[in-house]
């Protein structure tokens, strides 16, 4: 089990593409109902790769940009699909974040899930989940790019040397797969796809309001399997059997 995980929290699955804009909406609706939640320090979220193409080459001489991109893998108009944009980046804004989508460009993001990956293994998946999308819709980061993937990492708290680990070494290539391949075995048709103790799901960018309501449903249900999760402890004077008393 990794350091992000732990068994005596609930947990809160989270199938994601860190180019997938209602994603990032998702995470800020979801984070809003967590801050609405009584019981939120008993709740782990667990993030999960998801490609929601994963035919785009990995090396090209130029990227293309959001709109140029959906203009020609859906063959409508830039036009109409700028349009499209100006509504998702209002409804993005309604969740407090700022998208420049006509500037963000497309890349594969297998090799940015690769780096999250590692991350998660140091309890980190939700923060370096935070700084990817930020660097992809905010700052127009190329994070299918290994030296923008190093300077991000960094700012997660991984080492040049581990995100270079992390593109290099299959085991997380491996899990990226995995996570991917879960998704298709759950019936996962399109993220973000929220997962609630493997019982509930909420697909989409849902309002805060359904995610507060499918917490307090799902933590009831675990919380009766699970008696002693809600356990806090303050802590005072003690004796250890050590015979140390302070």
């Amino acid at each position: 089990m990794s350091k992000a995980e732990n068994s005596s929290k609930m947990k809160v699955e989270v199938w994601s593409d860190i180019m997938c804009p209602f994603c990032y909406i998702g995470k800020r609706h979801y984070e809003s109902a967590l801050a609405k939640f009584n019981n939120a320090s008993h709740i782990d979220i667990v993030w999960k790769s998801y490609q929601l193409d994963p035919t785009i080459p990995e090396d090209v001489e130029k990227r293309m940009t959001t709109p140029e991109y959906l203009s020609t893998r859906k063959g409508m108009p830039l036009q109409q699909v700028e349009a499209m944009q100006q509504q998702v980046t209002l409804m993005a804004a309604k969740a407090g974040l700022e998208y420049h989508l006509d500037d963000a460009v497309v890349y594969n993001s297998f090799k940015a899930h690769r780096v999250i990956q590692l991350a998660k293994t140091k309890g980190w998946g939700d923060k370096a989940e935070e700084l990817f999308f930020h660097a992809h819709f905010t700052l127009n980061k190329d994070l299918g790019d290994t030296d923008t993937l190093v300077e991000v990492g960094k700012e997660v708290g991984l080492s040049a040397e581990e995100v270079h680990e992390a593109l290099t070494n299959e085991n997380y290539a491996y899990e990226v797969k995995q996570d991917i391949q879960e998704a298709q075995q759950i019936g996962v048709r399109g993220v973000p796809f929220f997962v609630f103790n493997r019982k509930y799901a909420i697909s989409g960018a849902q309002p805060v309001e359904a995610f507060v309501e499918t917490l307090e449903k799902s933590y009831a249900e675990w919380q009766k399997d699970n008696p002693t999760g809600g356990l806090e402890i303050t802590d005072g004077n003690v004796c250890t059997p050590d015979g140390d008393c302070q």
